[in-house]
């Protein structure tokens, strides 16, 4: 099978999976009495209105020039962010938390009836079911990354902001400060650190240490859900494995 077909079955898993997350903010908070998103256009399937000039064409422009020179793997980038005018919500604290939930559970949720829809796959001819098993690989490996690296208790992440929701007023306004320079925090202690420690010796990896801590039992939780024997977990990690 050529690795055209797999590069651009994984490029629309992952585009729809980071779509999908951002969506759902939106729609929460609109059930929640903000409309900013819907009013803006943002509650849209179209990924031009998602691209953000910063967190979907320079970062990763940049972390695609450091993998041709250095074939570390790394990549990053980010879609932008959906407006939200929290002071339209009834108790603004609660219901950014609940706006920055929605993301990681919207994903979780598509991992879910990604990994149901294996149970359709044995009908298909043999050709479109070994591309429609490539695809379900990458899409639940696409949206069990996002989900559990959004978690990550950092602003501007949801796992932060539902920090900030969790915490006493006063720990949580000084939680909120870390977002101006959350993004570079994780650039650098996630993605920059790792490979330069590598370097000197010192072997960590506190993002895949986190993925597999938090990603994997949710990830056996949702394939036991989903009425599937626990094997099934390795296959769509190895399916998925190229594509994340």
């Amino acid at each position: 099978m050529s690795e055209w077909p797999e590069l651009v079955l994984s490029f629309v898993a992952l585009v729809l999976a980071i779509i999908l997350h951002e969506i759902s903010h939106g729609y929460a908070a609109l059930a929640l009495g903000d409309d900013t998103a819907k009013r803006m256009g943002r509650l849209s399937l179209n990924p031009m209105v998602h691209v953000d000039r910063v967190g979907t064409i320079i970062v990763p422009a940049i972390f695609l020039v450091v993998n041709m020179l250095t074939r570390t793997g790394l990549f990053f980038g980010w879609a932008k962010p959906v407006p939200i005018a929290a002071w339209r919500f009834r108790d603004p604290r609660r219901g950014m938390m609940l706006v920055a939930l929605a993301g990681p559970l919207a994903n979780y949720a598509l991992a879910y009836l990604a990994i149901l829809l294996l149970h359709l796959t044995p009908a298909l001819p043999d050709l479109l079911r070994a591309y429609a098993l490539i695809f379900i690989g990458f899409f639940v490996m696409a949206n069990l990354a996002l989900g559990t690296f959004n978690l990550l208790p950092v602003p501007p992440l949801d796992g932060g902001r539902v920090v900030v929701g969790l915490l006493p007023e006063r720990l949580a306004l000084a939680w909120a400060r870390l977002e101006r320079a959350g993004i570079i925090l994780v650039l650098v202690l996630l993605f920059i650190a790792p490979p330069l420690l590598r370097d000197v010796g010192i072997r960590i990896n506190p993002l895949a240490d986190w993925l597999h801590a938090v990603g994997d039992p949710i990830f056996r939780l949702l394939v036991a859900a989903a009425g599937h024997p626990q094997d099934i977990f390795l296959v769509l990690r190895v399916l998925g494995a190229d594509g994340v």
